[in-house]
């Protein structure tokens, strides 16, 4: 979703604010954006420069109209009304006020009408414009800008953050959050303004979080934090440890690529989060509620991390012997589904910000369950109003589709089965010593993985020429075939499907001929045969299947498929962990061979912060 960052710097610095403003703004790419802008306060007045699509074209603007100033506000947008054009950019300004907004104002269509009525002029569509001509409004009847803010705030409806600047003000900007992430970077005689604690990185690692319904007045010597009631409020100063240089793509093409090999490495330093060596346990941190106590799990999330869910639903029902319900978050609460008392939702979420797993959250939280959040960032939303935390290790995630945090996901839901199994005592100490031995191994076999990047980058040649493509698999296997369809869906633009393969012939198999290829998702475990029945299915119907097995797999096939790759032999509890790995490669290359833009596909943002 849209990038806000914030820069207060100190006065007289050359070149001004507007190169840290700009190198906060790439930080903020991987969110996603169609338009960028940056705003400053240049002798008293607002100066302005946006640009319709990548940085690089707000780049060049830049050189060829520099902007300077010591107070600064920049964007990246991510269109929800109005196109995505110079025009419906950010930052929006009058003569008096400009800001920068992620997130949706829902009454703009009133205030809009209301402040035409008063004489306010509107450029664009979008609904963010209203906010600084409301602020401006307030101004105008005498109000100074920290009362003309609050009293703006107090009459937008819907999910926001803000950042605002004023003319004539060079030491003075506002924050506000309801909904939407923002947070407040501390500096020595200068003051941030963020997205995250990752675009304010390179300039300072000491960082206050908004909470929710939150506002802040910050000047070069501090913050003023508000609650949504006006009081005066305290916010802690936590060092966020994010280094300024992992940004970097290292010698690879794209961050997708760059994120899908640091997996052996990071799902080992997920898994040692969890699992103790030394007497060969999982133990979990501390979670404020006991596991043997829990009989109904409500598993909560969305996209990718759904499917992370659905693997988990799997695993929790058959070693831990407890009822789950999945749900994907933009439906859950709209059910108001009763949940009885004691139960525990969980919620996924790489970024902890995504504003319908919020809002699930809060619907849990007023059911009187126990809240657990499985996040990668640990300072997020999603972490600090759950009443207990996962960690994944997974490190910041730049490609907007996620490679390297569903494979955390997996492993610490994985960890989290064996612990609540144990826990419940459904779990005999034979069968947790091997699964604990299991998910040992995957950092290792993940590597082995990815030796066949070769295999699956020729073989991404003649997928790319598909119109269409369909994944199968059973059992966990069967939601690897969702993601897998799904990675190939948001990078290559192809239209793919998955589908638990007993269903093929209960409608989909209508679909096969000779030019569809289907991706077969099949370790060898107990429902290996009636996956190859199901392939066979396809074979006779022309399908071109590729087939991924492990050694005693492709023993049992032979031949008979269009391509083949072996994956390394391992517990079918494992496997889906390892199995989405190949189906990301491949979706990386055969997005890499149709040339779309792989790290920033069309459409998409990274965290979606708004419902």
């Amino acid at each position: 979703m849209c990038g806000i960052i914030g820069v207060i710097g100190k006065p007289g610095g050359k070149p001004g604010v507007t190169p840290r403003i700009f190198e906060g703004l790439k930080r903020l790419e991987y969110r996603g954006y169609d338009s960028a802008g940056i705003a400053t306060i240049i002798n008293g007045e607002i100066g302005r420069r946006r640009a319709e699509g990548k940085l690089t074209n707000l780049e060049q603007l830049l050189r060829e109209d520099p902007l300077v100033g010591d107070i600064g506000i920049g964007h990246t947008r991510w269109a929800t009304h109005g196109v995505p054009n110079e025009v419906n950019a950010h930052p929006h300004a009058t003569a008096k006020v400009a800001a920068v907004h992620n997130g949706i104002i829902e009454n703009f269509r009133g205030l809009r009408a209301e402040l035409v009525g008063h004489g306010h002029n509107f450029e664009s569509e979008t609904d963010s414009e209203a906010i600084v001509h409301l602020i401006t409004r307030y101004l105008d009847e005498g109000l100074a800008p920290r009362d003309a803010v609050a009293a703006a705030l107090k009459r937008l409806e819907g999910a926001f953050a803000l950042a605002i600047v004023f003319a004539g003000e060079h030491d003075l900007m506002f924050g506000a959050r309801r909904g939407s992430p923002l947070a407040v970077g501390w500096g020595e005689g200068e003051m941030f303004l963020g997205s995250d604690a990752f675009a304010l990185a390179p300039m300072t690692q000491s960082i206050s979080y908004l909470e929710e319904g939150d506002w802040v007045e910050v000047t070069r010597a501090g913050a003023t934090f508000f609650d949504r009631d006006d009081a005066e409020v305290t916010r802690e100063i936590k060092q966020s440890g994010l280094s300024g240089a992992v940004l970097g793509k290292g010698n690879y093409r794209h961050f997708m690529l760059k994120e899908i090999f640091e997996q052996p490495t990071v799902i080992g330093e997920t898994l040692n989060t969890f699992f103790n060596p030394a007497d060969r346990t999982v133990r979990l941190p501390e979670l404020g509620f006991g596991l043997a106590d829990v009989s109904r799990i409500t598993l909560v999330a969305c996209g990718t991390a759904y499917l992370a869910g659905m693997v988990a639903k799997y695993w929790l029902e058959r070693f831990a012997k407890v009822d789950v319900e999945l749900d994907i978050a933009s439906e859950f609460r709209y059910r108001e589904n009763a949940m009885p008392r004691g139960g525990l939702a969980l919620f996924i979420s790489q970024s902890g910000e995504t504003a319908d797993t919020l809002a699930a959250l809060r619907y849990a939280k007023s059911q009187n369950q126990r809240t657990l959040a499985l996040v990668n960032v640990p300072e997020s939303t999603l972490a600090r109003e759950a009443g207990g935390v996962i960690h994944t290790s997974a490190g910041p995630e730049i490609g907007v589709a996620s490679t390297k945090a569903f494979t955390c996901q997996l492993v610490a839901l994985a960890c989290f089965t064996i612990a609540l199994g144990k826990a419940r005592g459904t779990l005999s100490s034979d069968d947790e010593a091997r699964l604990s031995s299991a998910i040992t191994e995957v950092p290792s076999r993940a590597a082995e993985v990815l030796n066949h990047d070769d295999a699956l980058r020729d073989l991404a040649q003649e997928i790319a020429a598909a119109s269409d493509v369909l994944y199968i698999g059973r059992g966990t296997s069967y939601p690897i075939a969702l993601e897998g369809a799904l990675k190939l869906k948001e990078i290559s633009y192809i239209h793919a499907e998955g589908f638990a393969a007993g269903e093929l012939k209960h409608g989909p198999i209508a679909l096969i001929d000779e030019n569809v290829p289907v991706i077969v998702i099949a370790p060898y475990d107990n429902l290996f045969e009636k996956t190859v029945s199901n392939m066979q299915e396809v074979m006779a119907r022309d399908g071109r299947v590729v087939y991924l097995s492990d050694a005693k797999g492709i023993e049992a096939m032979g031949d008979k498929a269009w391509v083949t790759i072996e994956l390394p032999t391992v517990d079918p509890f494992v496997a889906p962990i390892l199995y989405a790995i190949p189906v990301q490669l491949l979706a990386y290359h055969v997005a890499v061979a149709k040339g779309t833009d792989v790290d920033q596909p069309r459409n998409l943002a990274k965290s979606v912060t708004v419902e």
